[in-house]
């Protein structure tokens, strides 16, 4: 059995002195699924900005933070690396992560950003 947990992020960027509040949510406190299922890690988010990328880090328990996929906003097209892939809605603004054929080493902390 993998165990996912999930956590939840406020961002503030900061550009010309102005400030952009953006909002992450993961509503999901921890997953569990067996070898070789397929989940899915849900994310919503608020932003002002008008241009911004969107990505899904991954804290396994030795505590590096590992990068696994980023959207840019203005791409139509979902985006895939491996057995990661993200449904991206932004007029929804949700940011899910699909994690195909799991493994042991799936097991870890998700972050949405």
């Amino acid at each position: 059995m993998i165990f996912v947990s999930l956590l939840r992020a406020v961002l503030v960027s900061t550009c010309l002195g102005s400030s952009v509040a953006q909002m992450v949510t993961q509503p999901q406190p921890e997953v569990s699924v067996q070898e070789a299922d397929t989940v899915t890690l849900d994310c919503t988010y608020s932003t002002s900005d008008s241009d911004y990328y969107l990505l899904w880090y991954k804290q396994p328990p030795s505590g590096e933070m590992i990068f696994i996929i980023g959207q840019e906003a203005y791409k139509q097209q979902n985006a895939t690396n491996g057995r990661y892939s993200v449904n991206f809605q932004k007029e929804a603004k949700s940011f899910r992560l699909r994690i195909s054929d799991s493994q042991l080493e799936d097991a870890a902390k998700y972050f949405c950003a």
